[in-house]
């Protein structure tokens, strides 16, 4: 093997008691390689847990690292050799009873996930015009970018400038079916680093209130750097463990729970958790997800949304959730959400958001009302 294969395959070594993506970043930043040779290395470490159903285990790294060019090779050349047996062998066995597996959406998983972007409100194309390599979105997501360049966008002057999120397509329809208006006052319950916490205050305006709480003080530093970036001010970062009592005896026009989850919809993206997410993982989630929302729906005021985001495709951890939920939620009624482009016209109260459809991660998003 040469250099930058015998480096893929210590950070593949090491992957089997940490997650590949932490592994490789501080592995990269020892090595200190030129962003080409980094990217070299990136691309045989995901490639590799992309293809880890089909290698011969005990092999040696060099003879597994061949097989995975060849694989690659095979399934762009022609997709369509490969049988649905076959591509089983891209997910665990339990997920095949979790999730509504088909054909469509196991291509997807061993297809190059897309990088996506999202502009300060009603810059899209002008950020497109200097960024350069940019897929435009149109209607609702107009301010949606697909970045097909090489470059490393978290160095160029925009980013800084906070003029544009690396954000997937999947978590700014969240945004958007919130739906969240200037003036009002919003809880995100599970805010983790601020993703959707950004886009809110931006569909906000940077007008109204968010309240951002999470269970970790280290996410919650990060976000505080994150919205300075962004110039994002109407927010409010305040612990919370998921406990009945809720951080404040605020009543929100909207709640968003966007619980933690197994990641399944993220499997495209991150091909390691497949191999380490269990099926305990998935039914202890489940669990936690239920209370998250149960106590977070005491918070939501008359007339106020109700809204559950995971980015997994799981039963258990989706409509399992809100089946359990439903009757619970007592002074709740189903709250209709817009339907988007390839999916059916009818509204509905839940939406699945499919890899295969939009090209970005897998989600599940449900809305409640609460009744004046």
């Amino acid at each position: 093997m040469d250099m930058l294969e015998k480096l893929a395959a210590r950070i593949i070594t090491r992957s089997k008691t940490a997650r590949a993506d932490e592994v490789l970043r501080a592995e990269l930043k020892v090595e200190r390689l030129q962003p080409r040779d980094s990217s070299a290395v990136a691309a045989m470490v995901f490639s590799y847990f992309r293809w880890r159903g089909w290698l011969e285990e005990g092999q040696d790294m060099a003879r597994q690292f061949a097989a995975v060019r060849e694989l690659d090779f095979q399934f762009s050349s022609n997709s369509d050799a490969f049988s649905l047996e076959d591509l089983l062998k891209a997910i665990p066995a339990w997920a095949r009873d979790e999730v509504a597996v088909t054909r469509e959406w196991l291509v997807t998983l061993q297809t190059q996930p897309t990088l996506w972007l999202r502009a300060k409100r009603g810059t899209g194309e002008a950020l497109a015009r200097k960024l350069g390599d940019c897929i435009r979105g149109r209607d609702e997501l107009s301010d949606t970018l697909e970045y097909q360049g090489r470059e490393d966008l978290f160095r160029t002057q925009e980013f800084h400038a906070g003029e544009f999120e690396v954000q997937d397509i999947a978590s700014q329809f969240v945004g958007l079916l919130c739906d969240p208006q200037p003036g009002e006052t919003w809880w995100d319950a599970c805010a983790g680093e601020g993703g959707k916490l950004l886009h809110l205050s931006e569909l906000m305006q940077n007008k109204g209130l968010i309240w951002a709480s999470d269970r970790s003080e280290r996410r919650l530093v990060n976000l505080r750097r994150r919205t300075a970036r962004a110039k994002v001010f109407n927010y409010r970062a305040v612990p919370w463990d998921g406990a009945a009592k809720p951080p404040t005896k605020t009543k929100f026009d909207g709640v968003l729970v966007d619980a933690p989850c197994s990641g399944v919809g993220t499997w495209q993206r991150n091909p390691h958790a497949r191999w380490t997410t269990t099926l305990q993982d998935v039914q202890e989630l489940g669990a936690i997800q239920q209370q998250l929302l149960l106590h977070a729906a005491a918070s939501v005021k008359p007339g106020g949304k109700l809204i559950y985001a995971v980015c997994t495709l799981t039963r258990t951890e989706t409509d399992a959730v809100a089946t359990a939920c439903s009757p619970r939620l007592s002074g709740f009624a189903p709250s209709p959400l817009p339907a988007w482009p390839n999916e059916p016209p009818a509204a509905s109260d839940q939406r699945w958001i499919w890899p295969q459809n939009f090209r970005g991660n897998g989600m599940f998003v449900k809305a409640w009302k609460r009744l004046p």
